[in-house]
């Protein structure tokens, strides 16, 4: 009884609750919100208060990134000035052209933001050699990246016996007076005096390809190359591939094979293809470079560029290179290679008794690329600023300035004779030996080389520059030569004793080279 009686009572209290008004879920009666009521007056300020408070948070931190970022421009990032000592502070000889940046001209004269370069890849493992030189030039507000580079075997005009450019580095010595050297002869084939250098030891490319993860690229030819003094041993075959290191060190300074039965292969054209292959490769590594992915190895590679690259550019001026090519948009498109105009010539060696490859320019055409590209002067250049070396079909040596430097160079039997490029005989070999036939011929005849006025076929040079002008490592290109006073003077009967013979017709790049020429 009692327990209904509870029940009674809860469910009469339920009923007298029900008849008492709806309930709070009864449908036709909203129920009231008290949240949406007017918020008291304290309540709203502390909440302005708090969005103010992050405002001026995020305010303060983009003034800190913003100063940061000002000061870091400013002191960090610095355009480079255009140097305003004379390079090339040599002294002045009798009647010896001096390296001059165009005199008379001042910096009112120059082109807007245009910077040029003298590049040059030393080779220590060969001794230190100049082996690859590069003109460069960026023109900032047109956003244009020019690289010309110059072959190895380029005749210049100086007092010594073999006239390759990449002597002229390690003749004087190396070090700064080497440089001084290389910008007097480079200002004589350009007519201006680069702005800046950049000193690049060939380590750099294997350590810069490994720090990048390999770069693919496509191996023109078969490498097989082996130096056992040199620790050099190049194995890579052609075609299209992923490279490490090691092997883009070969690919980049790969000449040719070694010798076998007097005879070796190599590039159809010599050191010029060599270029080529260079520049292919340096094409390659700067595409991959800009890949977006390569953002994260920065730090590798400034640590690979520190190492291996010396220059008189400061770091502040080379982050304001940089700064300039990624947010001027410096693209591919507009980062061009080039070669300077040449044709290959033969010319007779008093030292090695022997006919030495060498490619001269030509005037013209190197005139024209010069002003279109590389000339950092408003007004153009003008042919009579260069001294271009030439070779006749006797074998005489010219020069554009009317002048010889190797006072030998065209005399008869090595004796001294006026060092006018318009006066003497044959170039310091028998009159009666001609230069090598530029056609196939069983043996050496009369006919001349091709002339200075024209481009020589394959035959008429060899697919591989003589490698004996290639100095011992740390020593002058002439130490293997005789004093001035003691050049050797070879018999007016005698014949050449390793005249190259011509390369066979299917281009295989083959050559006769003599014993001393191997490097």
């Amino acid at each position: 009884m009692e327990t209904d009686k509870r029940e009674h009572r809860r469910g009469g209290a339920r009923l007298q609750h029900t008849a008492s008004g709806p309930s709070r879920k009864e449908p036709g009666k909203p129920r009231k919100n008290r949240s949406k009521g007017p918020k008291k007056p304290w309540k709203q300020l502390r909440t302005q208060e708090k969005v103010l408070r992050v405002l001026l948070i995020v305010a303060a931190v983009l003034a800190a990134v913003l100063l940061a970022a000002f000061l870091f421009l400013h002191f960090f990032i610095q355009k480079p000035t255009l140097p305003t000592e004379p390079k090339v502070p040599m002294p002045q000889e009798s009647g010896e052209l001096l390296a001059t940046d165009r005199p008379g001209r001042t910096s009112a004269d120059r082109k807007e933001d245009f910077f040029t370069f003298l590049v040059i890849g030393r080779d220590t493992g060969g001794g230190g050699n100049t082996d690859t030189l590069m003109l460069a030039a960026y023109d900032v507000p047109n956003q244009k990246l020019n690289v010309m580079s110059i072959p190895r075997d380029t005749m210049v005009n100086v007092p010594w016996d073999i006239k390759k450019i990449n002597s002229v580095y390690n003749f004087y010595g190396g070090g700064d007076e080497g440089i001084q050297a290389l910008y007097k002869e480079i200002s004589q084939l350009v007519g201006f005096v680069p702005d800046y250098e950049v000193i690049v030891e060939w380590e750099a490319v294997g350590e810069l390809v490994d720090a990048l993860g390999g770069v693919y690229f496509d191996v023109p030819i078969d490498m097989n190359y082996d130096d056992p003094t040199q620790d050099l041993h190049i194995h890579i075959n052609k075609g299209y591939q992923k490279l490490n290191g090691e092997q883009a060190m070969g690919v980049v300074r790969y000449r040719h094979d070694n010798m076998v039965n007097g005879k070796m292969k190599g590039y159809p054209n010599g050191d010029l293809g060599r270029i080529e292959t260079q520049q292919a490769f340096l094409t390659a590594v700067v595409e991959q470079c800009l890949q977006i992915q390569n953002v994260t190895r920065i730090n590798e590679l400034a640590k690979v560029f520190t190492k291996n690259v010396t220059t008189d550019l400061t770091v502040n001026n080379l982050a304001w290179f940089a700064q300039q090519a990624i947010f001027g948009g410096l693209q591919m498109e507009n980062v061009n290679f080039c070669t300077m105009p040449n044709q290959g010539e033969m010319v007779w060696s008093r030292s090695y008794h022997n006919y030495q490859s060498y490619v001269t320019p030509i005037e013209d055409e190197l005139v024209d690329l010069v002003n279109e590209c590389f000339n950092p002067y408003k007004e153009d250049l003008d042919p009579s600023e260069l001294d271009i070396m030439s070779v006749d079909d006797n074998g005489r040596l010219h020069s554009t300035t009317g002048r010889v430097e190797d006072t030998k160079a065209n005399s008869s039997g090595g004796g001294s004779s006026s060092s006018s490029s318009q006066s003497g005989s044959s170039t310091s070999k028998p009159s009666s030996t001609p230069k090598p036939s530029a056609t196939p011929k069983p043996e050496v005849t009369a006919t001349p080389t091709t002339k200075p006025s024209e481009t020589p076929t394959e035959s008429a040079q060899p697919s591989q520059p003589v490698e004996s002008a290639t100095p011992a490592p740390s020593t002058p290109v002439e130490t293997t030569t005789p004093a001035p006073s003691a050049e050797p003077t070879p018999a007016p009967t005698a014949a050449p004793t390793a005249a190259p013979t011509a390369p066979p017709a299917d281009g295989g790049g083959e050559v006769v080279l003599p014993p001393e020429a191997v490097s």
